[in-house]
């Protein structure tokens, strides 16, 4: 398959539009078609639906759609490599994954903090949640990946070395106008007995529904989020609550807030690095991790 097509499918995707599309890939509306048609003939399946402002992916071409970006970006890291071997680059990309929750404060503020003191260098973030950020260090695409043992857990692996960083509890983010944000205490699961829940993952969903359980409720996760950002706009507009790591909370947006849980549920987290051939800078990041980790603990 050509990329050039992935890239068009992309871009039409991220516009809405076949003609905002071919604008800015300097191609004709015509020609935008053409590759798109051509495109789900080699897949058997419609890719974009059109609708009365444009189009957009449709249940196939979301699924293709995760793919080829991530397909987009290795090959873009592959040209950037080459053209930084051929012009003299000593020092390969440092290449860090993270779960959604570590990659929007704690991985970014380490990473800050490891060029300040040791100067410049190429870096990238992927986020994704536990098990692939796991396969991504094992296969070679990471070189640090930054998990948690949420469920199912981590399994052990001798290929890769697995560091603990903190203990990081689990928190109630509220509406800003809910009847418990204006409380300075810890609130019991009870006290939430009747609301909606929001989740975004099984292993977030598995903490909540155990951490009820134990106090003797059921948790109604009646609402189910494709991502945090989408787990946090449903508590934001007031349909319902969720339980969100509190590394997160630094990052919230201004229309939540966050309430603490008595003996609330924790997750560990953790660095997952290679054990053969480790990024010779991956050992200063861990330790600028361990850092940020302390600091937003004693905070």
């Amino acid at each position: 398959m050509d990329l050039q097509v992935w890239r068009t499918f992309v871009t039409v995707c991220r516009l809405g539009s076949l003609s905002a599309a071919a604008a800015e890939l300097h191609h004709t509306q015509s020609a935008v078609s053409r590759q798109i048609a051509g495109l789900e003939r080699q897949l058997g399946a419609r890719l974009v639906e059109r609708h009365a402002r444009g189009v957009r992916p449709s249940p196939a071409g979301e699924v293709f759609l995760r793919h080829a970006r991530a397909a987009l970006d290795e090959a873009d890291r592959a040209v950037r490599a080459v053209r930084d071997m051929r012009d003299g680059a000593t020092e390969r990309p440092l290449l860090v994954g993270a779960t959604p929750s570590l990659a929007a404060g704690v991985v970014p503020e380490a990473i800050r903090a490891l060029l300040t003191e040791a100067g410049p260098l190429r870096w990238s973030l992927r986020p994704g949640l536990s098990p692939r950020l796991h396969h991504g260090v094992i296969g070679g695409d990471l070189d640090v990946a930054v998990v948690t043992d949420a469920p199912p857990g981590l399994p052990d692996d001798d290929r890769v070395d697995r560091r603990f960083l903190a203990l990081d509890e689990m928190v109630v983010v509220l509406p800003a106008g809910h009847r418990l944000a204006a409380g300075s205490g810890s609130v019991s699961v009870r006290e939430l007995a009747d609301e909606v829940w929001a989740e975004d993952n099984d292993g977030s969903a598995a903490l909540l529904r155990g951490h009820a359980a134990r106090a003797g409720v059921v948790a109604r996760v009646d609402l189910t989020a494709a991502d945090l950002l989408g787990k946090l706009a449903l508590v934001a507009t007031g349909h319902a609550v969720a339980l969100i790591p509190r590394v997160l909370t630094r990052a919230l947006r201004t229309d939540v807030t966050t309430v603490r849980l008595v003996d609330p549920p924790t997750r560990g987290l953790y660095t997952i690095t290679p054990r053969r051939d480790p990024h010779p800078r991956a050992a200063a990041l861990l330790e600028r991790l361990a850092a940020v980790c302390a600091a937003d603990r004693d905070g």
